[in-house]
């Protein structure tokens, strides 16, 4: 996983990254512009040749026009009309008569493919002007357009080879062009983009992989560049983050630091206490009365001392492993969960597990199990602390869908959290209840809670203490 996350994270080459996909993209659309734009002008590039060529077969037409009681003109004046137009025969119709001049020698031809000049629709002409690109040699072509007197109407018969030949030589040309243009245009936009877009990215980029390999080097925080546009704000942003995070990792550093000798401190303080609750109980065994009455005091003091030890202990060793999901019975949970925290066969409190038999959820068993373990906990000790100021003292587990997700409830009919808890709910160390306490079992429940996506809060009722553990609905899987 590691090689394939390093494979990731290597900066691209100069041409195999954005700047690659760039230019290819403005070439491709270029082209594309160019394609839509050839069509049309490959049509009248057509249309005007075979306007040219009929403008030719007027010329002959009129000279037939002219001379209307010759009976033939002389073969040398017809040849030379219909070398002018490139045809191998002119027709003339007029009033219901038509009169036709051809080569000396006449020539059949195979196949005749008919181009009307009077069609305007672009569509038919930019099919006729496929039609001739892709079509074989040997084809005759027919002319048919309007002749310049009312009724008449004039048709050119000619080879259609020089037709092809010069939309070929059109077309090369248009092509030749088209890539010179989108060359030259995407050169253009991809300096244009590189130095406003491109080059930025890439220094982010870089800037984020280096600063990667080592966040607590302080000469790797991204100075902006001072612009003012998206970029310049992703730039800023980045910086602050990065300074955040130098310093955040500094004071982690510092904190690991004294956490690391507070652990060996509170290690030999822990050992220490042990070995004085062994002497206080042999001397909870003497027959003097002052020692009867100051024993429990003194076992009393040392069992919390020694459970204050062992909390931050606890705390010290807790990491950040991300929560492995699985399928999970919610009730058995919550009943393994109440034995452990001592609710089950408790001599004054009764215990209820009100959660569907049927519920399942998809999240990590033991990290939600010591969620509940906690809540449960606290629960037990703010009653067993009130005594008997707690009529019927009980404990209840629940769950149910809100339109905010899915809330399993942890309440008690106890006195409730004093103030100063509740100013500091879910802060280590402070947000505890009872005296002596460390607060860390809240704090470890919500990041618990957190990490599951989902959150821990202090809901408001009449008596007692009800906390809310509120999961996306996504995690349920029954």
């Amino acid at each position: 996983m590691a090689g394939m996350t390093a494979a990731r994270n290597v900066m691209p080459g100069r041409f195999s990254g954005l700047s690659i996909k760039l230019i290819v993209t403005i070439i491709a659309v270029i082209l594309t512009v160019e394609v839509v734009v050839y069509l049309p002008s490959v049509a009248s590039f057509r249309a005007n040749w075979l306007n040219d060529r009929m403008r030719v077969g007027m010329v002959a037409a009129r000279v037939l026009d002219a001379v209307p009681d010759v009976p033939a003109l002389p073969r040398s004046l017809t040849d030379r009309l219909l070398t002018s137009a490139g045809a191998n025969a002119i027709v003339y119709r007029r009033e219901g008569q038509s009169q036709m001049i051809e080569l000396t020698e006449p020539i059949t031809p195979d196949r005749v493919v008919t181009a009307d000049i009077r069609e305007s629709n672009p569509f038919a002409l930019i099919m006729g002007a496929m039609d001739t690109l892709f079509a074989g040699p040997g084809r005759t072509l027919r002319i048919v357009g309007e002749g310049d007197v009312d009724e008449s109407l004039l048709e050119v018969l000619m080879p259609e080879r020089p037709l092809r030949q010069d939309l070929l030589e059109y077309s090369r040309d248009i092509v030749l062009v088209s890539f010179i243009i989108a060359a030259l245009t995407a050169v253009a936009l991809y300096l244009m983009v590189s130095r406003l877009f491109i080059y930025p990215v890439r220094r982010l980029t870089a800037n984020m992989l280096a600063f990667r390999q080592a966040p607590e080097n302080a000469s790797l925080i991204l100075a902006p560049s001072g612009r003012r546009d998206e970029i310049g704000i992703a730039e800023r942003e980045l910086a602050a983050m990065e300074a955040d995070l130098f310093s955040m990792l500094r004071q982690r550093q510092h904190l690991a630091d004294l956490g690391l000798a507070v652990a060996k401190i509170n290690h030999d303080l822990r050992n220490t206490l042990t070995s004085a609750q062994l002497l206080s109980d042999q001397v909870a065994t003497l027959d003097d009365p002052k020692v009867q009455r100051l024993a429990p005091r003194l076992v009393t003091t040392l069992d919390k001392a020694i459970g204050f030890a062992q909390s931050v202990l606890d705390y010290g060793r807790e990491s950040a492993a991300l929560p492995v999901l699985a399928p999970v019975a919610l009730r058995a949970l919550v009943e393994d969960a109440a034995f452990d925290a001592r609710l089950v066969g408790h001599p004054t409190i009764s215990f209820h597990n009100e959660t569907p038999q049927e519920l399942r959820l998809n999240v990590d068993q033991t990290q939600l199990g010591r969620l509940l373990v906690n809540l449960l906990k606290n629960a037990r000790e703010a009653l067993e602390a009130a005594g008997a100021k707690v009529e019927s003292p009980q404990v209840s587990v629940s769950a149910g869908e809100r339109d905010d997700g899915l809330v399993i409830a942890v309440s008690d009919n106890g006195p409730g959290l004093p103030p100063r808890a509740r100013d500091n709910l879910f802060v280590a160390f402070e947000g505890s209840a009872r005296a002596g306490g460390t607060g860390l079992g809240l704090a470890i429940a919500r990041e618990i809670a957190e990490a599951h996506g989902g959150r821990l809060v202090l809901a408001e009722q009449d008596q007692g203490t009800r906390f809310e553990l509120i999961l996306p609905l996504s995690l349920r899987l029954s």
